[in-house]
């Protein structure tokens, strides 16, 4: 069974990710709690259940909140051409002092389309065709959406951190790859 600091841990954690889907305060509240359902029942099997898919529904519940701005934005990228956007050159590394908010506010500059296709590939670790189903996209436009938000939250951290693009025809071509690994199908 669940002690009271860990629902409250598991609860600010929902409502996070929910922010983040959403770029909203209060509709990831009002979508938490729908996917959260209270339970008096002391079975742990069923206590331990509820929680794995607590974050399954919450990741739901926030999308389809927001499905036309989803919409919208994956519109906008697929127009995207990522190839002449300056990134900070190698050995560049995140900064240990960076904290949450901090990346809160990196990942809230970046559309809301790439912004969701990151936060559910590389942070949650979804298969891109899972993905892919969630956004109500094809495969290809999510895993540009990965490369195009990975790209934008990049810059954002290294420009929290003083860097400046130099623009100085330093051009990468877009690759389906973060960090060195493919992007998992």
């Amino acid at each position: 069974m669940e002690t009271l600091e860990q629902t409250r841990r598991n609860l600010a954690d929902l409502h996070w990710l929910a922010t983040l889907l959403t770029g909203c305060r209060e509709i990831a509240t009002n979508v938490t709690f729908q996917a959260v359902a209270p339970t008096q029942d002391e079975n742990a099997f069923f206590s331990d259940w509820l929680h794995t898919w607590s974050r399954r529904l919450v990741i739901a519940k926030a999308l389809i909140a927001v499905r036309e701005d989803l919409a919208r934005s994956a519109r906008r990228t697929a127009l995207k051409h990522t190839e002449n956007s300056a990134v900070p050159r190698q050995p560049w590394t995140l900064d240990e002092q960076t904290t949450r908010p901090d990346l809160e506010r990196a990942l809230s500059m970046i559309d809301v389309f790439p912004r969701a296709a990151v936060l559910l590939v590389l942070f949650e670790g979804m298969p891109l065709n899972d993905a892919a189903t969630l956004l109500d996209a094809e495969r290809d436009l999510v895993r540009k959406a990965v490369a195009v938000g990975a790209r934008e939250l990049t810059i954002n951290l290294a420009t929290m951190q003083g860097w400046k693009s130099d623009l100085t025809g330093n051009t990468q071509r877009e690759k389906h790859y973060v960090n060195g690994t493919e992007i998992a199908s």
